[in-house]
């Protein structure tokens, strides 16, 4: 008998995490590599947010707090829900977690009955339909393609929904494709789920704050007020305020799920780093400003990989609207034999050969739900992301 808990069969360990591992141990051994794989700005921290982290340390703000967040932070999320999304919530509608990944995971984990299903668009970030099989439930994954801009239609979303589905996941703008749905869009989708009262939404706006061009930013509770009481808008800090490694999530919500969502975490984490939680509440009170102008950078990196890539044989690249991430399809490329002797069957394989022949790590397709494509973050320096594209239009040059 294995001493291992046979759920841990239905999962796989994040093939995102694997990459960057990867391309950090190579670099380590002296390999020439640019790795593409991490989901994180390159910028710091702002100065106001960390220096607010400082004086948390100083004034003692160290010890347990309410295990789902300090009031002052609930608060922050129900000024910031208000102000960037026209939504209300009271304290007792917010939940504060160790990032956003655990607030969705909380959230199944509290919800989840063997059986139920839970509708996930692909391309999808690799860690939902894993959460999802922890938390006792069945992933039902509905295709979007390169030809709808990786978005899902209401047609799909319709086919998708049984009796048995609980949640649909709705990430915009996307990881892995950067893909964000106009109002218009969005509001296709709403009326599906608004005929089907049994369906919740559970939003995934980390990206919120990073769009692009003329890209307006939705959240479903705001495009259709009468899923309100069946939505968990969840957010975070990481992304737009380059705190990844202060993790810390929120999400806003029925009383009764943020309440069960808080029993979750109070018998496994507790609080979220009391220090962090200061930070954060500095960062959605303080200064914005600094958004527009790390999104300016972005929207040049993201132009420089978009043409870079499209220039490359085999490869089709759409813009997307935001969050730091390209798509490319690599469809051009299937079949063919790199100039290693590598024989290029699917996207798992072009990655790994990438990465062996000419030092750039990117996280293959499949791992996202959708092939042949591969995800590439640009939230790196022009000059990586200059050499890394060149080494990418070399590799398929070599291609035959």
């Amino acid at each position: 008998m294995s001493f291992l808990s046979t759920t841990l069969d239905r999962v796989k360990p994040s093939p995102t995490i694997a990459v960057s591992t990867m391309a950090r141990e190579l670099k380590a051994a002296g390999k020439d590599v640019i790795g593409l794989g991490a989901g994180e700005p390159d910028f710091d921290t702002p100065q106001n947010i960390k220096d607010a982290g400082v004086r948390a340390i100083a004034e003692g703000k160290t010890k347990y707090t309410a295990p789902d967040g300090i009031p002052e932070l609930k608060e922050a999320v129900c000024a910031k829900f208000k102000r960037d999304n026209g939504l209300d919530y009271t304290p007792a509608q917010v939940s504060i977690g160790t990032g956003g990944k655990q607030i969705l995971y909380n959230a199944l984990m509290a919800t989840l009955n063997p059986g139920d299903e839970v509708v996930i668009p692909a391309p999808f970030w690799v860690s939902y339909p894993d959460m999802v099989l922890l938390a006792g439930g069945e992933p039902v994954i509905a295709e979007a393609s390169l030809q709808t801009n990786f978005k899902l239609t209401a047609d799909q979303l319709e086919a998708a929904i049984t009796p048995k589905t609980k949640w649909l996941i709705f990430n915009s703008p996307s990881n892995p494709t950067g893909a964000g749905y106009s109002r218009a869009e969005l509001k296709e989708l709403t009326d599906v789920l608004m005929r089907h009262p049994h369906v919740w939404v559970m939003t995934d706006d980390m990206y919120e704050h990073l769009a692009y061009d003329d890209f307006e930013f939705c959240t479903p509770a705001e495009v259709e007020p009468g899923l309100y009481d069946r939505t968990l808008t969840c957010n975070g800090v990481s992304k737009a305020y380059a705190m990844t490694g202060w993790r810390i999530g929120y999400a806003a919500g029925p009383e009764k799920l943020i309440a069960a969502m808080r029993k979750i975490q109070s018998q496994s984490t507790s609080n979220p780093c009391s220090i962090s939680q200061w930070a954060a509440v500095e960062a959605l009170n303080g200064t914005q400003d600094f958004i527009a102008t790390n999104n300016e950078i972005f929207v040049r990196r993201r132009n420089l990989v978009v043409s870079m890539l499209n220039e490359a044989e085999g490869i089709s690249c759409p813009t997307p609207e935001g969050a730091f991430y390209v798509y490319p399809s690599i469809a051009g490329c299937m079949g063919k034999t790199s100039a290693g002797g590598t024989l290029i069957e699917n996207d798992e394989v072009f990655a790994t050969a990438l990465l062996e022949e000419v030092g750039v790590a990117v996280v293959f397709g499949a791992a996202f739900g959708l092939s042949p494509n591969f995800r590439v973050s640009y939230a790196t320096s022009d000059e990586a992301l200059k050499e890394a594209c060149t080494r990418i239009q070399d590799f398929c040059a070599g291609l035959t």
